[in-house]
């Protein structure tokens, strides 16, 4: 008797799966159309300034790392210098 009410709950809990996929595509569709409605899109000014901090914090990594590279170089070329 446990072994029917096992399959009686599976069974049940099957059902709602293959009605959730009736209308799939158009139901995600339209919840697409409601979430986007939702998004505060940023001002161009936000973007601009956002763009320019992006860009400056791009050049500093970059010239730091250049340095890092530039002094390991150099301490490399100097510890094989002093081998040979």
């Amino acid at each position: 008797m446990a072994k029917k009410e096992v399959d009686s709950k599976a069974a049940k809990a099957a059902k709602p799966e293959k009605e959730k996929k009736k209308g799939g595509i158009k139901k995600y569709l339209k919840d697409l159309k409601s979430e986007i409605k939702k998004v505060v899109w940023p001002s161009r000014k936000q973007v601009v300034n956002n763009t320019g901090i992006v860009m400056t914090v791009m050049v500093i990594t970059g010239m730091f790392l250049f340095a890092i590279d530039t002094g390991l170089a150099a301490a490399i070329k100097a510890l094989l210098s002093i081998g040979s």
